[in-house]
């Protein structure tokens, strides 16, 4: 009795998959497949031509996909790397950030919001590591960009970590923005980066709104 191989598309695409990570040469992987599978085919029930050129088609696409894969992740670590410079050569420069968090001592914190609607009032919430809320009535506010100075001693706030959030009188929140300089560029273990803001904490590079360049008294 004739001895047969199962030559369907997917078990040749299996072999395929695992062969072309090894040595990444669709040609020569077809070859051996092609030699093999004429080999042991079924003499009485012999392989259709038409199931080779699909199973080269299929080789070949993967081998590209697998090509494509690997210049993507070879794309995305060049603009990490470019990232990363260009933000640190942006160390020093005072910068304009969305944040949600902030280590505050004793030192007055400009800040930034933009609101889409008038706020009668505007109100800045603090809410401490122990859970304490502190409600800043900001006043009646205009739709549009504003402007707020956060004075903790003036406000009699200890120092520590306060998450923030701008409200209007119907509890719609707005993004807080901070003026900080940007004191340090710091890797992440997956090859991001975070960016510290002064003694304000740190930041993604995304929530950065605006670069404002660097202030003549602390140009090098």
């Amino acid at each position: 009795m004739s001895t047969t191989i199962d030559t369907t598309s997917s078990s040749s695409t299996a072999a395929a998959n695992a062969a072309i990570s090894g040595n990444g040469s669709v040609s020569n992987l077809f070859t051996t497949l092609l030699v093999a599978q004429i080999r042991n085919q079924d003499p009485l029930s012999p392989t259709d031509s038409s199931e080779f050129v699909n199973q080269l088609t299929q080789m070949s696409q993967m081998e590209t996909l697998q090509q494509l894969a690997s210049q993507g992740a070879a794309n995305a670590s060049m603009l990490s790397s470019l990232q990363m410079l260009a933000l640190g050569a942006q160390v020093g420069d005072t910068v304009q950030a969305e944040v949600s968090q902030l280590n505050l001592d004793q030192q007055a914190v400009p800040t930034r919001f933009t609101l889409d609607s008038n706020a009668s009032p505007a109100t800045l919430v603090l809410t401490s590591s122990d859970g304490t809320e502190r409600r800043i009535d900001l006043g009646n506010r205009s739709a549009g960009s504003n402007s707020y100075t956060l004075d903790p001693a003036a406000l009699g706030l200890t120092a520590g970590t306060y998450q923030v959030r701008l409200e209007n009188e119907s509890k719609q929140t707005s993004p807080l923005e901070v003026l900080a300089e940007l004191s340090s560029v710091r890797l992440t273990g997956d090859g991001g980066a975070m960016l510290q803001l002064g003694s304000l904490g740190e930041v993604v590079p995304a929530a950065i709104t605006q670069f404002k360049g660097r202030s003549s008294g602390t140009a090098s």
